[in-house]
C-alpha cells in the first residue's frame, strides 16, 4: 500500500457540525462515494471502514466540540486503497497505537484493532498551528 494519498485519485470533503447527526452524514457521504468510485459497498473492507469513520466522528463530536464547532471528513480511494481523515480543532492529540496495546479503551481501541487487522494505518497528524489535528486512517481494497 505504496500510494501516496495526493495522489489518489478520488477525493471527496465533508464539514459538518459536531453534533451527533455528523455520524450518520458522514457514514452516508462515504456510502455514497465510495458507489460513485465504483467501489462496491459489499467489498469486504467496507463494513469495517465505515464502523472505523463513525468511531472517529462520534470521538470528535464527544470530546472536541467545546472547542471545535465543526468536524471536516476527508475521503480520498484509488485502485488499491481507501483512505479517510477526521479533522476538529480540539489540540489534543490521542496515542493511536497505545489503543491497542491495552492503555487505551472504546472507540480508539476498536479504530485501531479494525485498522490493523485490515492491514491499514492510522495517523494523527497537528495542524500547522497547534490547535487541531486530523486521524488519517489508510486501508488496502
Amino acid at each position: 500500500m505504496s500510494t501516496q494519498l495526493e495522489a489518489l485519485p478520488h477525493r471527496h470533503v465533508l464539514t459538518v457540525p459536531s453534533e451527533p447527526s455528523a455520524v450518520r452524514l458522514a457514514r452516508e457521504t462515504a456510502e455514497q462515494a465510495l458507489v460513485e468510485w465504483g467501489i462496491g459497498l459489499r467489498h469486504p473492507t467496507v463494513d469495517p471502514a465505515l464502523l472505523i469513520l463513525a468511531e472517529l466522528v462520534t470521538n470528535s463530536v464527544r470530546h472536541a466540540a467545546v472547542l471545535s464547532p465543526t468536524v471536516t471528513v476527508i475521503y480520498a480511494a484509488g485502485p488499491d486503497c481507501l483512505a479517510f481523515a477526521v479533522h476538529d480543532r480540539h489540540p489534543y492529540q490521542p496515542p493511536l497505537y497505545g489503543a491497542v496495546t491495552g492503555t487505551g479503551t472504546g472507540g480508539l481501541a476498536i479504530v485501531m484493532e479494525l485498522t490493523l487487522a485490515l492491514g491499514g494505518t492510522a495517523v494523527v497528524r497537528a495542524d500547522s498551528d497547534g490547535a487541531g489535528k486530523s486521524i488519517w486512517i489508510t486501508l488496502p481494497l
